[in-house]
């Protein structure tokens, strides 16, 4: 099969073989044909495995082909991405495939000033790629219409649709055209997200070439356990054991990326982070520097979790396991892109085990574990399995004291002090899922 077969246009299959394209992907084989004939669209895929080019390349065409010309500060076509990171990439790829087209694009996110997008959007674009927050901003400004709008594409849907992006999405969901096409997505998508996303489309045809949840057999996994406060020795260690050349590392918070970083400095290490406070130039430039190999270590948020290619990155290192178990897939998805190989650590605590047992259960497989020689924890990490159970070893029973007044009253019945108190039951949070009302709001009486 050849993108040629597939229905694309010359001008795209040039733009294709100037980028070396050859051979689609399964899951642009399924999606461009989809995107192509008008279908609402629900894509599943692991990462690297060019959803971009899935929605991007038959979308441009619908453009290039059908519709009117757009007309001021309007947009004929949307992609919405959770980070500003996802954004500008998305968009430079846009940019290489419609370079053979008279489309205008354009990337519009927060961290930077708004006015030069503002009037950048005066005389129209064809295709905008946009983060949430910055696109209500621009529409809630008046510089920004949708009345032409004919496809909304979410990228990263699950995160999309997140409770994290509820209240922007929903309210852009109300601002948009109920006739439109609409496509999703996404590495991931939980059963709660399938049902959000079929509130908002019209008769989808679904597209999992993969099975779900699972992340990419070309990524080598496995987990070190240590002591919450030894983990940057054991980081710094492990660097140096390995000779490590370029490492994408994953923490849990702002601060702790700013630790991390200030820590490896301080050791003489080529070391940058990125994190939401820090701005949007500052981020771009480190992640730049990152991919030229100008910067040996590069400590992120999850806000480098989801999308980023960087070409042949070797090894992903999560310094702390992320809260929820599908940004996982996301974070190691970083490596072992496009059929390369890569290493994914993890470095687990006994504070982590409920997170790990998380992630096992979502990816359906027990992660290797080793111990580094001095660097053992002197809090144990519990056994776990890809069935979400902790395996708690027994303990021992204690013995029974024998002299009187060590005893306690409980409901009638003497228990000894030193017998274990019965396990607090375990109660799973619920999840609350938003619902989008697309109809007028009713005023309670």
């Amino acid at each position: 099969m050849t993108f040629a077969t597939l229905g694309l246009i010359e001008p795209l299959l040039r733009s294709l073989e100037t980028l070396g394209y050859q051979t689609p992907t399964p899951v642009q084989a399924q999606a461009i044909p989809a995107v192509l004939a008008g279908r609402d669209l629900m894509a599943a895929a692991q990462t690297g495995t060019g959803k971009t080019a899935g929605f991007a390349l038959p979308l441009l065409q619908l453009l290039a082909m059908e519709g009117p010309k757009v007309t001021a500060n309007s947009v004929r076509a949307l992609i919405l991405v959770p980070t500003r990171e996802l954004a500008e990439q998305v968009h430079e790829a846009v940019r290489q495939y419609a370079e053979n087209l008279p489309l205008r694009t354009y990337a519009v996110y927060g961290g930077v000033s708004i006015n030069p997008q503002m009037m950048k959007l005066r005389s129209g674009v064809d295709l905008l790629v946009a983060t949430p927050g910055r696109l209500l901003d621009l529409f809630r400004q008046n510089a920004l219409k949708f009345n032409q709008l004919q496809t909304l594409v979410l990228d990263e849907a699950d995160r999309m649709l997140d409770l994290g992006f509820s209240e922007e999405l929903a309210n852009i969901y109300r601002a948009l055209p109920k006739k439109r096409q609409t496509l999703l997505f996404s590495a991931t998508f939980s059963d709660d997200i399938r049902l959000l996303a079929g509130q908002m489309l019209n008769d989808p045809l679904s597209i999992e070439v993969s099975p779900r949840n699972v992340a990419a057999n070309t990524v080598k996994q496995w987990i070190v356990t240590v002591d919450k406060k030894r983990k940057p020795e054991l980081f710094v260690h492990l660097m140096r054991k390995g000779k490590w050349k370029q490492v994408l590392v994953f923490a849990k918070t702002r601060n702790g990326v700013d630790a991390l970083v200030e820590k490896l400095q301080g050791l003489g290490i080529n070391a940058d982070g990125i994190h939401g406070d820090k701005p949007q130039a500052t981020r771009q430039r480190a992640l730049d520097r990152f991919k030229l190999s100008e910067v040996q270590i590069l400590v992120a948020t999850d806000v480098a979790a989801r999308g980023l290619d960087i070409e042949d990155l070797p090894l992903v290192v999560n310094f702390d396991l992320p809260i929820v178990a599908e940004d996982y897939i996301h974070r190691i998805g970083r490596t072992g892109r496009a059929g390369s190989t890569g290493e994914a650590i993890s470095l687990v605590c006994a504070d982590e085990v409920n997170l790990l047992s998380a992630i096992e259960m979502l990816t359906r497989q027990t992660l290797k574990r080793q111990n580094e020689p001095d660097f053992e924890p002197e809090h144990r990490v519990p056994d776990t399995d890809a069935s979400g159970q902790v395996i708690k070893k027994p303990k021992k029973p204690k013995k029974p004291k024998t002299s009187g007044g060590g005893g306690k009253r409980n409901l009638g019945k003497w228990v000894d002090s030193g017998e274990a108190a019965p396990p607090e039951p375990s109660i799973k949070p619920v999840r609350k899922v938003p619902v989008f009302n697309t109809g007028p709001r009713k005023r309670k009486p």
